[in-house]
């Protein structure tokens, strides 16, 4: 056994690393690649904007010289600065069925985090806030969301050997246009704009997306008042979301509640390729594109991946709103079903209130820490 540090310069060395999942789930219908683009990218550290503030290092277990197993560790420095922490995440982690190899991989982990002044790991946690954070526990027979983690069922043994516990829970549900939700939800809603003076401002055109963008961060970054755990956007990151809103996004699905000509707000929603990144192993070129174009068009899955009020906004009826649209965004559409994903399970009470109208919470992804210093 020996762990390398992947010299992400070295072209043999990143192709390892980045095959070793293809290999792994070859007969794991789920699974769906990564955008090679994006997987590509993540290497790049003269071009992803994460390393204008922070750094990572990339770790491979070869036995025989073949990749057995892998591992990213990341030094964010702006969710270190925002949180007051001193916390590594790891990321990216594949593995065989070996513990000796995935001893190895976090160990090699622990001595680089260490080595920077860090005293706690955790994760699985990327690069971005729009990176699907966890590890799945629960759902390992469906199809994840674009965008959200799916692992084999051992790896949280794995993890767990290696010394991490649990930090918390998120959980995805599903929903149907065919469900029959209360209308008394839409009623509250509606009184809910009246009493607070709100409106919903809906988009038809992907030009009317762009004009939003420069709103974006503060409106995003605003959300998290309060909060713990997260990390605020910058300037690039908003510039990611804008390339990502524009390619992959149906207007229609981007919805922001208002306080007059101020975004108070935020529900996205995407139409789910991921069929089509199985069928081109995540390639756009040479015709890839072509695939993934037309199945954001033939898709009757959407993925609810973004929801969030401003302080001050929430509770108060803040939270019916968005239930409100989220249904709307199903049933006003063409899509039948969607992915509402990765819901702190901390936030009981919502997932209470969306249980009971009938959305099945049916897929689990676990956050891991573990103090190394």
């Amino acid at each position: 056994m020996e762990i390398i540090e992947v010299d992400t310069t070295d072209k043999r060395q990143t192709r390892q690393y980045l095959e070793l999942p293809f290999r792994l789930y070859a007969d794991t219908p789920q699974w769906v690649p990564p955008l090679e683009m994006d997987a590509r990218k993540m290497l790049d550290r003269g071009g992803h904007p994460f390393y204008q503030h922070s750094q990572a290092a990339f770790f491979m277990a070869l036995k025989d010289g073949r990749a057995v197993g892998r591992l990213a560790a990341l030094d964010n420095q702006n969710y270190n600065r925002f949180n007051q922490e001193q916390t590594a995440f790891f990321y990216l982690f594949e593995c065989v069925e070996d513990q000796e190899a995935s001893q190895a991989l976090f160990d090699a982990g622990f001595a680089w985090a260490r080595g920077r002044g860090l005293d706690k790991m955790a994760g699985p946690k990327g690069f971005t806030v729009f990176d699907g954070i966890g590890m799945l526990v629960k759902g390992f027979g469906h199809r994840p969301a674009f965008g959200l983690p799916y692992n084999l069922p051992y790896y949280p043994a794995l993890v767990e050997a290696a010394g991490f516990t649990m930090v918390n829970d998120l959980v995805s549900g599903y929903l149907d246009a065919s469900m029959d939700f209360p209308e008394k939800m839409h009623q509250v809603a509606e009184l809910v704009m009246k009493r607070r003076g709100l409106h919903v401002r809906r988009f038809e055109k992907r030009g009317d997306l762009r004009k939003l963008i420069p709103q974006l961060k503060e409106l995003y970054n605003s959300s998290l008042g309060g909060t713990a755990g997260n990390t605020p956007l910058t300037d690039e990151d908003v510039k990611g979301l804008a390339d990502q809103m524009l390619w992959f996004a149906d207007p229609r699905l981007i919805k922001i509640v208002m306080k007059d000509e101020e975004p108070v707000g935020f529900l996205f929603a995407y139409p789910d390729i991921s069929a089509a990144l199985q069928r081109t192993r995540g390639r756009l070129f040479p015709f890839g594109w072509i695939d993934m174009l037309l199945e954001l068009r033939r898709t009757r899955w959407i993925n609810i991946n973004g929801a969030g009020m401003v302080e001050g906004y929430r509770g108060l009826g803040g939270t019916a709103l968005l239930f409100s649209e989220m249904v709307k965004t199903v049933g006003e559409s063409h899509y039948r079903q969607a992915d509402v994903v990765q819901m702190g399970t901390e936030n009981d009470r919502m997932q209470r209130e969306l249980s009971k109208l009938g959305i099945d919470f049916y897929k689990t992804h676990r956050l891991y820490h573990k103090q190394i210093g």
